[in-house]
């Protein structure tokens, strides 16, 4: 803990120190995303436009406006877009779904649904993008199917961070916060000219914060946070018609997992004697112990209901994270969490004007590696607890691509991508307090699984728009995507010697258990997923004046299919989803109005879901409901989104954004190919039969919405004071399918929350607010802010996890706050 609190606060006072050591300039940062006319830029279609002459739904944050908002992060940035959700998992792998797309897997070679870019360079998969909000010019958020410019796996949308450029003066600036949790954060920038052809910009972040979470049956918080983010961004133009762009970034996060909070308990396999019975768990925290990350080590006996006391954990060590556990080898296994993750890239942008065309050259390279070990039930026994869960990715990516002049009636774009990607992940599963576990059969408390998927995928895409007339332009755009993932699956568990006793098979000693498809275990599962799609929208744009803007798509998008990370007892576990697809239909317009003080914009969409991928379950014969990947064969979603900006004074801003979402399964998935096959797809989280037709999709609140005010009075005496708050509600949802109908106690031997209405598995819907005021001097030379985030301590919680036996809650962020110190030099 000292290690990490020292990495941290480094990592803080090196990025403030930076700045304070930069050489002085003769100006100050740009304005973020905004050009002379306040008006917003985007690069949606890859170029860039005014927000207002773009036919699609975009939200569009400046740099000024996500550091006052203190917005630093993917989840920070989905507290303040309507229809856009952000939960973690149990592989602390980060989830986004946007207006209800999204893939609930933790997986960490997975692709997302909603893509994320660093200035059109790719992050293809969604721990890649954890530390890139830093240093920013704007965030776009870019809703429905992008997949003709963005490629596949952005069937929700994509989310596009603009690098803060370098600066034609020199220049410096930075900030230090210290807040609630002790928590120290620094920014700092040096940006300027090398000559008269080049320029260049640093940029760093860090944070160091105690813990967050405390225990409510144990001495025991949880949740430091430790990291450091860096950038280097030089630009070089070598002569007239060339521009150069390199981007070298990175960053190392040695921030704690966060715990859950064990909500419920639903042993897989009930079986008779004391034995079994008392290493059922349950929670006994207060509706009010919000903050609480629950390790209980009560028991609860499934006959009586009465709390029993616990045994001594196998092997006679003591419980979780104190001495660790015994395991039948003798060894001892450590379940205290930690997550120590790297990454770095190297990015290069080419510009070449061959006359009135451009060619574009966008290359990357990008190296991830991460160890950890995770609590994933939410208790102190060790009922579902990942011993490790370590792995790494390795991904190129290159982009060419050739447009004409786009001041032309007719404006195209041509282009080819390329993707060549490794990942690796090797989880180890230990459960020596799970109802699966037998003192008889010692192996049985530990399983393990590695997965290295090797992943080519190429595309050729169009864009064309054609002005017919002044005020009408049509729009028509394609892709066609080839893609292969070779998975090489290995299912392992501890070396005792027992499954090659019992199986008469290999199974010990680094070869694996799964049964393959003749019920033998030996070598690895490897398979081959091979696939291609074609994207396309077609859309018109009509403006009816300057100021108001008509506009109608139709597009289809794909996400690509993908292999689980899965130690399963056999093959059918380890089958891969299929890619799914999305056509979407949406038609909406952007109106500024009274002398441009008002900006309101509006749209509505209908989604046509096919094979949607989620998480779901498996009944196996030993273990019960296992993990499985699963495609939904048909899902609806209809929605629709409204946002209004005023301006009535100078100073005063008042924006409001609203999403209403309706989604629902209208085809079940299939049941067993054959009796006994233990094949199905039509099971729920607790591994029973179950029709899935009517249920809405994981994630989608039907109402989600954003308030905010922000107010500068410019004082007589130089400088000027401002104030600003934000309003953040949603509705509620639910973590997985089906849940709605899913009572407790569904079993003798199940135990809940008496609080919880039978839904384990809804998301209640919350309401936050955010504060912040503060003072800037004359000319931005120095600044200082109050702030607060979820003022008003509002408990809630972003997802709830099924683990074998038990269910657990991930909680947001209660109530922080603290003062930012901010200066610019001149």
């Amino acid at each position: 803990m000292k290690s990490s609190v020292a990495f941290g606060l480094r990592c803080s006072v090196a990025a403030t120190a930076i700045a304070i050591t930069a050489v002085s300039g003769s100006a100050w940062a740009q304005e973020s995303g905004l050009n002379d006319s306040n008006t917003i830029v985007v690069t949606a279609n890859k170029r860039e436009q005014n927000l207002n002459d773009v036919g699609l739904t975009v939200t569009a944050i400046g740099g000024e406006a996500l550091k006052e908002r203190k917005i630093s992060s993917l989840e920070d940035i989905a507290s303040i877009v309507p229809g856009l959700a952000f939960s973690s998992s149990t592989t602390n792998t980060p989830i986004f779904t946007l207006r209800g797309i999204g893939f609930q897997e933790s997986s960490l070679g997975v692709y997302p649904a909603v893509s994320v870019y660093l200035d059109q360079t790719p992050l293809p998969f969604p721990i890649l993008a954890s530390h890139s909000a830093f240093d920013l010019e704007r965030v776009e958020v870019l809703k429905g199917p992008q997949g003709t410019l963005f490629g596949q796996n952005s069937t929700g949308g994509a989310i596009n961070y603009i690098a803060a450029k370098p600066t034609d003066t020199w220049q410096a600036g930075g900030d230090i916060s210290y807040g609630r949790f002790n928590t120290i954060e620094g920014n700092a920038f040096v940006s300027g000219p090398i000559g008269e052809r080049a320029g260049m910009r640093v940029a760093i972040n860090g944070l160091n914060s105690d813990d967050w979470q405390k225990s409510i049956t144990r001495d025991d918080t949880n949740g430091h946070k430790s990291y450091v983010a860096g950038r280097f961004l030089l630009d070089v133009e070598p002569s007239d018609n060339i521009k150069l762009q390199f981007n070298a970034n990175g960053w190392i996060d040695k921030s704690q997992p966060q715990a859950q909070q064990l909500i419920s308990v639903n042993p897989q396999n009930p079986i008779d004697g004391s034995e079994a019975t008392s290493r059922i768990v349950a929670s006994s925290f207060s509706p009010n112990s919000a903050r609480a990350a629950d390790w209980t080590q009560m028991a609860i006996d499934p006959g009586t209901g009465v709390i029993l006391t616990p045994e001594v954990p196998y092997g006679g060590a003591p419980g979780n994270g104190v001495g660790g556990y015994v395991d039948g080898t003798g060894k001892l296994v450590n379940f205290e969490p930690f997550s120590d993750r790297r990454l770095w890239q190297l990015a290069m942008r080419a510009d070449i004007e061959l006359g009135d065309l451009t060619l574009t050259s966008l290359t990357s390279y990008t190296d991830f590696d991460q160890e950890q070990r995770l609590d994933q039930d939410g208790n102190a026994l060790v009922t579902f607890d990942l011993e490790k869960a370590d792995g790494y990715i390795r991904t190129f990516n290159q982009e060419l691509r050739l447009a004409n002049d786009t001041a032309s009636q007719i404006r195209w774009l041509i282009g080819a991508n390329y993707e060549d990607s490794t990942t690796y992940e090797d989880q180890a599963l230990r459960y020596f307090d799970n109802s699966n576990f037998s003192p008889g059969l010692n192996w049985i408390n530990y399983s393990g699984v590695t997965n290295r998927q090797d992943i080519e995928n190429w595309a050729v895409f169009a864009n064309l728009e054609f002005d017919v007339t002044e005020q009408l332009t049509l729009k028509a755009s394609g892709r066609y995507t080839e893609s292969t993932i070779d998975s090489s699956i290995c299912s392992y568990t501890s070396d005792t010697g027992r499954v090659e006793t019992l199986f008469g098979g290999a199974g010990v000693n680094g070869t694996c258990f799964t049964f393959d498809e003749n019920f033998q275990n030996g070598p690895p599962i490897t398979n081959t997923l091979k696939e291609d799609n074609v994207s396309w929208r077609f859309g018109l744009d009509y403006k009816v004046n300057p100021d108001v803007l008509l506009y109608a798509n139709v597009s289809r998008g794909y996400k690509a299919g993908s292999f689980p990370s899965l130690s399963v007892a056999s093959y059918i576990g380890m089958l891969p989803v299929t890619q799914e697809s999305v056509t979407a239909y949406e038609g909406g317009f952007k109106a500024s109005l009274a002398d441009r003080r008002i900006q309101l914009n509006a749209a509505a969409f209908y989604y046509d879901y096919k094979d949607k991928q989620i998480r779901g379950k498996l009944r196996d014969p030993t273990f019960g409901g296992l993990d499985a990947l699963i495609n939904i064969p048909k899902s609806r979603i209809f929605g629709a989104e409204a946002d209004i900006t005023v301006r009535p004074v100078d100073g005063l801003t008042l924006n409001a954004a609203v999403t209403y979402l309706d989604s629902k399964v209208t085809q079940n998935p299939p049941g067993e190919s054959a009796p006994g096959a233990f094949d199905g797809r039509d099971y729920n989280i607790y591994g029973l039969k179950d029709n899935f037709e009517g249920d809405p999709l994981p994630f989608t609140p039907k109402w989600s919405g954003v308030v905010n005010l922000d107010y500068r009075h410019e004082m007589e005496s130089d400088g000027a004071v401002f104030f600003g708050a934000t309003v953040n509600a949603r509705s509620h949802s639910d973590a997985v399918i089906g849940a709605n109908r899913i009572a407790f106690p569904y079993s003798a031997t199940s135990f809940t929350r008496p609080d919880l209405d039978g839904n384990v598995f809804n998301i209640k819907g919350y309401t936050t607010v955010d504060a912040r005021l503060g003072y800037e001097a004359d000319g931005g030379a120095w600044k200082v802010m109050l702030w607060g985030k979820n003022i008003f301590d509002t408990y809630y919680w972003t997802t709830v996890i099924p683990s074998n036996d038990s269910q657990a809650r991930f909680a947001g962020m209660p109530a922080t706050y603290g003062v930012t110190f901010g200066f610019k030099i001149q």
